[in-house]
């Protein structure tokens, strides 16, 4: 079982990588926003995705058409996200089947109450 910070950064680099691979234009700040994130932090985490060689910056800002920069995954990054989309599903789905029978718990516990609280106004 991974520790809760490790779980935090990988979900940080899921949907980091996902939000690039769907805006490779986006700037770092409106990244910061989506992700939830500040602007150091997200900063923070395009040079660490850099350096894990996940994520390259083109460099556009002689083009006045583009923005100053892209983010755009690599082969590796593209792997790796779906390792990362792999394991978000799974933490994701036994977070949803754990919730589900609590959900089913407390609603029996909820009908049990009714049921026993009806009982005894008739009485």
């Amino acid at each position: 079982m991974s520790s809760h910070r490790s779980t935090i950064n990988e979900d940080t680099h899921f949907w980091t990588l996902k939000l690039l691979e769907e805006k490779p234009g986006i700037t770092q700040r409106a990244l910061a926003k989506e992700v939830g994130m500040s602007l150091s932090g997200i900063n923070y985490c395009l040079g660490a995705l850099v350096e894990k060689g996940w994520l390259k910056v083109g460099n556009f800002s002689k083009n006045p058409d583009k923005l100053g920069y892209a983010y755009l995954l690599t082969p590796t990054g593209v792997a790796e996200k779906a390792v990362l989309t792999k394991r978000f599903l799974q933490r994701k789905m036994a977070e949803y089947e754990k919730l589900r029978r609590e959900i089913e718990a407390m609603q029996f516990e909820a009908d049990q109450s009714l049921k026993s609280a009806a009982a005894k106004s008739n009485q």
